[in-house]
């Protein structure tokens, strides 16, 4: 793999990881204010079931959110790992160059597609 390509997607990989990490802090802040205003509502005994609903949809949509951003992370390391080793672009099931296009289009792929 060309040297200026692969600094490029790093550099690439590098900002997405750090996009990913704002994202996981920022559901962080947001599911410590979740979680103190359910306290709330569960302390109400006028609660709508609405809102209990609405709170909890919101807080199954932050996890979710997270989850990936943690996922994303990890791939990202792990493509950065094989960076330092010398061993990104080579497809982890077949050992081949995997095509640059695909890597432009998608630097955590581990895999080849061939058609």
């Amino acid at each position: 793999m060309d040297e200026k390509l692969q600094q490029q997607l790093k550099e690439q990989l590098l900002e997405e990881r750090n996009r990913a990490q704002e994202q996981i802090e920022s559901f962080d802040n947001k599911s410590s204010f979740l979680e103190g205003s359910i306290g709330e509502l569960n302390s109400e005994d006028q609660q709508h079931p609405g809102d209990t609903g609405t709170e909890m949809y919101e807080r199954e949509k932050d996890l979710t959110f997270h989850r990936r951003a943690e996922e994303q992370i990890s791939e990202i390391d792990h493509a950065l790992e094989k960076m330092e080793k010398g061993t990104f672009g080579i497809c982890e099931k077949t050992g081949k160059p995997i095509p640059d296009e695909r890597l432009k289009a998608m630097p955590t792929a581990r895999y080849r597609i061939d058609a």
